[in-house]
């Protein structure tokens, strides 16, 4: 009886279709999981680079001013460009200059391609304020509070 229960044993290989349903349970499971927090983490990367963009053009705005005696009048999108290259890279998120810099303050601002949040710089004579505003309100990615 041994023999043959041993014999039988050493010809069934392979795994139960119950060992089977529960490896593909934990990995729904673990799908379930990961893949939200994924999502989740590619918004705020593709803030994270309209943040930069941003950032980069205020960079570029002070070098404008400082090539124009302090006054930032004249400084637009082509003028920016011309001081930082990196600005013409338009693939992940689009900068505009609002309105029409004053001497003495401007106001910026940078535009996610993926999320559509919008995050601005305003240099209003030297005081400079950074806001955010979420597209989606559900799902605030790199803006959960309205400033940075």
């Amino acid at each position: 009886m041994w023999r043959r229960l041993h014999k039988r044993s050493m010809d069934e290989g392979g795994f139960t279709l119950i060992e089977l349903l529960v490896v593909i349970l934990i990995i729904g499971i673990l799908a379930a999981i990961a893949i939200p927090a994924f999502l989740n983490q590619k918004s705020k990367a593709s803030d994270a680079a309209a943040k930069s963009q941003v950032r980069t053009v205020q960079t570029a705005m002070e070098t404008y001013s400082t090539d124009h005696g302090g006054s930032y009048v004249g400084g637009n999108e082509a003028e920016l460009k011309a001081i930082e290259p990196t600005l013409n890279d338009v693939s992940s998120a689009t900068f505009t200059v609002v309105g029409a810099p004053t001497a003495t303050g401007y106001e910026v601002k940078s535009v996610s391609k993926t999320t559509e949040d919008s995050f601005t710089i305003k240099n209003a004579a030297g005081t400079i304020t950074r806001t955010c505003v979420p597209k989606n309100v559900a799902n605030k990615g790199g803006c959960p509070s309205g400033t940075w």
